[in-house]
């Protein structure tokens, strides 16, 4: 497993699905669970160790309303990660993307859009990285975005 996708709730699932998709599409295994920094923060503490143990090589969590699980998430492990607002309260993401954006200065996150598009770029961003290392990720990026570029 490369990656690992923690959500901060079960209602994040729906929003982060084209995440796991794209990371299916190019061959990247991946495992999501669903911790909450707040209610179960030993969990996500015990989760952060796994994954550095197991050789997971980017973390991507996803949250909505405050969204703290991407900085405690960070401020865990040395491991690149990934932050996705989902638009789970009254101010439709826009706190979650504050929060994962205003990082301090030493503890970074990755931030991408709130809810489904950010979802899919946290995939192809934690892609890149892993492709720094891997000609055969590297190829399948390449043509990924030739695709596009078709239309």
């Amino acid at each position: 497993m490369k990656v690992l996708i923690i959500l901060g709730s079960k209602s994040d699932q729906d929003g982060v699905a084209g995440c796991g998709e794209l990371l299916s599409k190019f061959g990247v295994a991946y495992k999501q669970e669903i911790s909450s920094a707040h209610r179960q923060p030993e969990k996500t503490a015990r989760l952060i160790k796994e994954a550095e143990d197991s050789g997971v090589q980017v973390i991507i969590a996803a949250a909505g309303m405050a969204a703290h699980l991407p900085g405690v998430v960070a401020s865990q492990t040395t491991l690149p990660v990934i932050g996705i607002p989902m638009a789970g309260s009254a101010l439709a993401g826009v706190d979650a993307l504050y929060s994962i954006v205003q990082m301090p200065a030493g503890i970074p996150v990755a931030c991408m859009a709130i809810g489904s598009h950010g979802a899919k770029n946290a995939a192809i961003m934690a892609i890149e990285i892993l492709a720094l290392s891997d000609d055969t990720l590297k190829a399948k990026l390449k043509s990924y975005r030739e695709e596009l570029a078709r239309g």
